[in-house]
């Protein structure tokens, strides 16, 4: 059986999540409005995969929705110069601190970020 392996993703947000999502505004204190609004994700699918099933709402075996309700909505496309350095991680406990990591690092660029 393949190693499952993880991968990190960034899809830009349309800037509409900014004025309409207080959540997302209220996490973004430091955005400028001249970046981009983006999402940061963790996939052991590909990241165009995991776009796809965002944007159709997927639900799991068990019903589940593990879909962003920000990206269904306001998801544009995928942004891999912002991912694409970074090499697949073999442990879901590093991936997500990764995730973290990249979101927290492109905050301080002064982008806005969404993350679980």
């Amino acid at each position: 059986m393949p190693k499952i392996q993880y991968r990190i993703y960034v899809i830009e947000l349309s800037k509409r999540v900014f004025t309409e999502n207080a959540k997302f505004r209220a996490a973004n204190p430091q955005f400028n409005g001249v970046l981009e609004c983006l999402y940061v994700g963790m996939t052991s699918k590909t990241p165009k995969e995991r776009f796809i099933q965002h944007k159709t709402g997927y639900k799991n075996k068990k019903g589940y929705k593990i879909s962003s309700n920000i990206v269904q909505k306001y998801g544009s496309y995928l942004r891999p110069s912002l991912y694409n350095h970074i090499d697949p991680i073999d442990t879901r406990e590093e991936a997500l601190k990764l995730e973290e990591t990249l979101a927290l690092e492109l905050r301080r660029k002064r982008y806005a970020v969404w993350y679980n």
